[in-house]
């Protein structure tokens, strides 16, 4: 009968986690090879032939020789991102002030807003 210890226990953890930490950074090293626009179509092929034998090493060399720049995209990933889904672009809060103001001075002609409500809000609205 297989006796289970509690060091079974702790060994099967240690190394469910080293497992899971090896496949994230296989994750990440691989994303970054197809991200960066400077490696050729042979030297990504050349990489992910590299990780896929000699995978410890080869994540360990990677990390070494293109760390700095694994940074680097990374962060300008990060960047273009942002710029592509801004909730707000120019564009749609121009619009946004052009229909205020629309309304602002339709209420001003309909006698709803005084001259100096009227002056205040168009202040506050082009600001």
């Amino acid at each position: 009968m297989l006796a289970f210890s509690v060091w079974n226990a702790i060994w099967v953890v240690v190394v469910a986690y080293l497992l899971l930490m090896v496949l994230m950074m296989m994750f990440s090293v691989v994303i970054d090879i197809f991200r960066d626009t400077s490696l050729s179509g042979w030297g990504k092929a050349g990489w992910l032939l590299f990780l896929a034998v000699f995978t410890l090493a080869a994540l360990l060399v990677y990390v070494i020789v293109r760390g700095r720049g694994m940074n680097e995209r990374q962060a300008q990933a990060r960047l273009d991102g942002m710029g592509r889904y801004d909730p707000h672009p120019p564009e749609v809060a121009g619009a946004n002030a052009a229909g205020e103001l629309e309304r602002a001075a339709a209420l001003h002609e309909a006698g709803k807003l005084s001259d100096a409500e009227y002056a205040a809000l168009k202040a506050k609205i082009l600001a």
